[in-house]
């Protein structure tokens, strides 16, 4: 992790940041070190004990797994909530580059768990820029510090990830609205961890237009608030049930019904009608998080991985016929699947912490430019952060399963629980296909690829350099070039049929996931190299380091030349069977 965080995304200039200049590396290494030993010590250990019991809905109360609410108060006490937010409302004002890192470890070691505390965070950042300052006054603090959790209530039962769909209604009554309706899919959406929730909740006014235009974004207390600031009366929002899941049992899935009785009170967050422009900080710092998830479960399926076939004793090595037999990870099927898994963790973990650096830089940097740079680059890599690191936690964890053999299909050696944990990251927040719907839509088509073309010459920066990385040298332009003749492809169909984008949008994601994965690991193995110029006590550490990338670009990298292909000349079989065929 601080590989990561010093020789690829640059953690002291972030830390020299207008506001953040009180942060030292030496700090950052403090809190690094903290964060591991609650994720070790506190949360890893409730991970199989949340997966068995998961959550309870006991006579309309939602229950959460034995341990939950301990490590809960052992979360907040310490301060870990509230690292990222503004002092002025009891945060820590740390980094997102940091605060991403330390994300990191809390799904690493418990998903189920680290899911309340990043929603907590979006609806946190959605208030803290839209909401009035007498809702951030009431509000914000107790958010901040992790005493009231947060959630997002967006989709339900008629519309599914079709948000022009939704027909919650929100009422004005004085100074306040009232809303009726009901809400599905609600990570956390009750809970016994804390004596509030907030969520933040799309719905309708009376004279909303139809479809996106006419949503607008509502805080919903589950309690209200009195004057002094203590907690009131029960608002009119209900859990009616929770969903039985394939995995994150311990994470409470709940449908939420406003307004049974005389109406959920809410309070407008923003303008009417700008709800979803409001809502997307929510979900782009979701989804982002939801890309860290995806690092964090295939690191956890990769350690325990190495574990076991390091401690599995099996067979003997190729070509050997008597003595001793071996650990598997001996066997070169076993190490090949370590391999990959060890190359792609350490492609998204840079790829997810180079999306914080470029965020907290897209804010803070004096620079306007270099703001605007940043932006578009948060902006572009968002849906591929999202789409294809949980695309490839999926298959690490799956990988991970592999490893074990038929160990892995045991549910005591909680390999298949990373597996089952691991499957819903590809679909909330967005689904891979949207990710890709948004990434070739909104950030390729509407600009004229203007975003896309910058960042693909950012990363040919570094072709010269590659020159001395035997590996790269073969394929890492041919790979920038792969994925520069998809781009002028879909740009241009794009003006004339846009089925063919869509339906090599997802082959263009993961293009797109392959190719900033491989200038990452150019960029590790330069850094690594570089290090190795020099007499290190670490040699060992850089020289995995060289030799990790050389397989990302032997066994990963050369994929971009049949992600091309099925984008520029097998686009058109996507739509080609009728629907009788099926």
């Amino acid at each position: 992790m601080e590989f990561v965080l010093n020789e690829l995304c640059d953690l002291e200039n972030i830390l020299a940041l207008p506001g953040l200049q009180e942060m030292t590396p030496d700090l950052v290494g403090a809190v690094l070190e903290e964060a591991g030993k609650v994720a070790s010590d506190v949360l890893a250990p409730l991970n199989r004990q949340g997966d068995i019991q998961g959550a309870r809905f006991i006579d309309g109360t939602v229950v959460t797994p034995d341990g939950w609410k301990n490590a809960y108060l052992n979360f907040i006490e310490g301060g870990w909530n509230s690292i990222t937010f503004s002092e002025d409302y009891g945060g820590q004002n740390l980094p997102y580059l940091v605060a991403t890192a330390v994300q990191e470890m809390w799904h690493a070691s418990n998903m189920a768990f680290g899911l309340c505390p990043m929603l907590t965070q979006s609806a946190v950042e959605a208030l803290f820029l839209h909401g009035s300052e007498e809702l951030k006054k009431t509000y914000l603090a107790k958010m901040v510090s992790g005493e009231w959790t947060g959630t997002m209530n967006l989709t339900e039962p008629q519309a599914g990830s079709d948000l022009s769909a939704v027909s919650t209604r929100a009422e004005p009554e004085g100074d306040h609205y009232r809303l009726h309706g009901q809400k599905i899919y609600i990570t956390y959406g009750d809970h016994d961890l804390t004596e509030n929730i907030i969520h933040m909740v799309l719905a309708r006014t009376p004279d909303a237009p139809d479809g996106v235009k006419g949503i607008s974004l509502f805080l919903v207390p589950k309690f209200l608030i009195k004057q002094d600031g203590s907690i009131g009366e029960r608002n009119d929002v209900r859990c009616v049930s929770i969903e039985h899941k394939l995995g994150i049992h311990g994470s409470p899935t709940c449908v939420l019904s406003y307004g049974d009785n005389e109406g959920a009170i809410g309070y407008l967050v923003g303008e009417e009608n700008r709800g979803l422009a409001h809502m997307f900080v929510m979900m782009n710092l979701a989804r982002h998080a939801v890309g860290v998830e995806g690092l964090g479960i295939a690191e956890r399926a990769y350690q325990q991985a190495v574990i076991y076939a390091k401690e599995r004793i099996q067979g003997r090595p190729a070509g050997v016929k008597s003595g001793d037999r071996i650990s598997i990870i001996h066997h070169a099927d076993v190490r090949r699947m370590l391999m990959s898994m060890k190359c792609e963790v350490e492609a998204m973990r840079a790829m997810v912490y180079l999306w914080a650096s470029a965020f907290d830089q897209s804010a803070r940097h004096p620079d306007r430019t270099e703001r605007q740079w940043q932006q578009q680059m948060v902006e572009l890599l968002t849906p591929i952060v999202k789409g294809w690191c949980t695309e490839t936690g999926n298959k690490i964890a799956y990988l991970g399963v592999q490893v074990h053999g038929g160990m892995g299909f045991i549910e005591e050696t909680g390999a298949a629980q990373h597996m089952r944990d691991a499957r819903i990251t590809t679909i909330y927040e967005g689904t891979t296909g949207i990710q890709a719907g948004d990434l070739v839509g909104r950030k390729l088509l509407r600009d004229g690829g203007a975003a896309a073309n910058l960042m693909t010459a950012k990363m040919r920066e570094i072709e010269p350099s590659v020159q001395s990385l035997p590996e790269f040298q073969k394929v890492y332009s041919k790979a920038l070039d792969d994925l520069a003749q998809a781009t002028g492809w879909l740009l241009q169909v794009g003006t004339t049929n846009p089925q063919l984008p869509a339906a090599a949008s997802f082959s263009y994601l993961e293009l797109w996931g392959v190719a900033v994965g491989g200038w990452l690991m150019a960029r590790s193995a330069l850094a690594a190299q570089a290090k190795l110029t020099q007499s290190h006590a670490e040699a060992d550490f850089y020289s995995a380091k060289i030799k990790t990338a050389s397989y990302y670009a032997a066994h990963v990298l050369p994929t971009t030349a049949a992600l091309r292909h099925r984008i520029i000349d097998g686009s058109d079989e996507v739509m080609a069977l009728a629907v009788e065929d099926f």
